[in-house]
This record gives structure tokens, sequence and C-alpha cells, in this order.
């Protein structure tokens, strides 16, 4: 596995000294620049992970290099972390001002470089996966979460959400009003977990109308209930009033027959550890889908929860 790639630059050599044996202590692989310019020049050649730049150096400064990330289209993402002298209030300033993702005081503790480090890191990462339509965590999140979930060993529910009907609702009404149901259904999706689950759930959006919460057995039940209800009951309102008395939406099939499809509802596959041992994030992921599949089916809006004992 490729190790996290580090760019420090100042253009003190015993602080650099401690900066590299730090972090490469810690697993990073790390590049050295002694000021300004040459630090641009080797984040340019080949991207960083992370950039750690003195915000007092030749040729350019900290804030400087900062600023100039923060224009390009290309790096604009990167982490960048200013290292300042203790008590220069105007640098951290003029830092935060320039883009910087956050900063570190001279003399520095080991142990605290590192935490910043990673927690920069962690942060530009949910932000590069967060989803653009609903903010929520994308792919890599969710697989994270899940994965954390199965370490930890404790009981576990994962809940796979599918909007039922959602193609023909778009091709109704265009993308632009399927884009609004979207940002409805995680509105929904979040209050029903604030509501009926516990401080520790987790929200994800896998993309298009997928979502999927992560849970406690005890709660599950009532969460998938209420998002099926919620559901159900909130997107009616995206339809104008005939379709809504009327309870269809009145269509072609491919064959140019006429054809009635049902309104927006959802359905909830269930995935938990209480009757079987979960050991890998694919083995729920593909649970979820032959549970998902089976509900759509049967027509949608329904919770199905997987009560097999063994695989």
């Amino acid at each position: 596995m490729a190790r996290e790639r580090i760019v420090i630059a100042d253009d003190e050599a015993d602080i650099r000294d401690v900066l590299r044996i730090t972090l490469e202590h810690e697993g990073f692989e790390v590049e050295e620049a002694a000021n300004g310019a040459d630090a641009l020049a080797l984040i340019r050649r080949r991207s960083p992970h992370v950039v750690i730049l003195d915000s007092k150096m030749p040729e350019m400064t900290g804030e400087e290099v900062c600023r100039t990330l923060k224009k390009d289209i290309l790096l604009r993402h990167l982490p960048v972390l200013l290292v300042t002298a203790k008590g220069e209030t105007a640098d951290k300033v003029k830092g935060l001002g320039a883009g910087a993702d956050d900063y570190i005081v001279k003399p520095f503790e080991p142990a605290e470089l590192v935490a910043r480090v990673r927690m920069v890191l962690r942060r530009t990462t949910q932000a590069l996966d967060a989803n653009p339509l609903t903010k929520l965590p994308g792919n890599s999140s969710i697989m994270e979460e899940l994965e954390r979930r199965l370490q930890q060993g404790g009981p576990m529910a994962a809940g796979y959400v599918d909007l039922d009907q959602f193609k023909a609702f778009n091709d109704a009404y265009g993308f632009e009003r399927g884009d609004e149901v979207i940002r409805e259904t995680a509105r929904i999706l979040l209050t029903t977990l604030q509501r009926h689950g516990t401080p520790d759930d987790f929200l994800g959006h896998i993309g298009g109308d997928d979502f999927v919460f992560v849970t406690t057995p005890a709660a599950v039940d009532a969460v998938a209930a209420a998002i099926v209800r919620e559901t159900k009951a909130s997107l009616a309102a995206f339809y104008d009033a005939p379709t809504r008395r009327r309870g269809y939406l009145e269509g072609k099939d491919r064959g140019g027959r006429p054809m009635r499809v049902g309104l927006l509802s959802c359905s909830v596959a269930v995935v938990t550890n209480e009757r079987r041992a979960l050991t890998h994030v694919a083995e729920i992921a593909q649970i979820g889908a032959e549970l998902k599949s089976w509900a759509k089916s049967r027509g949608g809006s329904q919770v199905v929860k997987d009560r097999r004992t063994e695989a």
C-alpha cells in the first residue's frame, strides 16, 4: 500500500529534521524544501497528500505558496498546514486568510503535529468524498464506516434505502425536479435517524437514489419503518394535484402501450449481525442488494430484513 506523501518547507534545517523524523516514524513519505519556491516546484512535480509550510521563508513565504496553491484548480484541494512562531497571531491570521487549513506553533510537540496532519487528511478526504447533491458522505466514507463497525465487533445494522418509481418520476418531471426529490429524501433520512436512531448513527449517499444508514439492531426496525412512512407521505408533494389524486402516473411502456406507475416511495433492505456474523463490507453490500431486489420485485414501499442464520 502506497504511503501518504507530505511536502515540508522550512528554511531552518533543524526544523526540517524534526518534521521529517516525526512524520517518517508515523509511516509518511516526506520530501523537503528549504524555501517556498522549491516547495511549490516539488508540489507541482508530484502532488502530495499534505503540505507543511513555514510562514516565513525566503523567495516565497508560506502564505504566498498557500495562496498560489488555492488558485490552482488542480491543487486547491491540497490541505496546507502552516508553521508559525509562538505568539505571532498576525501570521496565523494571514495564513488562514491565504487559505491554510490549519496551523501549528513552534516549538511544537511531535504528537500534536501528527494529530493535526491526520485531522486535515481526514477532513479533506471526507470533503472530496461528499456527494455534491446532498453533501452526505460518499462511497469511500461509507466503506470506512462499515469497516470500522466490523472491526469493533459490536451489534450493528445497515439499512440500504432505494427510492421506488424514481426513474418514472424523472421521466415525467425532469432531472431538476428529481434532484429536489433526492435532497428531500436525504433530509427525511437525517431527521428520521435523529428522531428514532442513536447518537452514533451514520448516513451516507451511495449515489443517485441509493442511500445507506448504519445504526443498532435495537433501533433499526423503528428507523426503517419511519423512513418508509415519511418518504411516501412527503414525496407525494412533488407531483401535480391531479396525479396525487389519482395515486399513479400515466405513461407508456417501451412498446407504446398505456401504463400506470405508482407514486414515489422507498424500500429499505436491512442487514444485521444479530443472527449471523458479518466479516466483510462486500458481504454486507451483497446481502443488501439481494434484499433490495426482492423488495422491488414485490412492488416496493416496504422493509425487508435479513433473518438468515448462515450464508
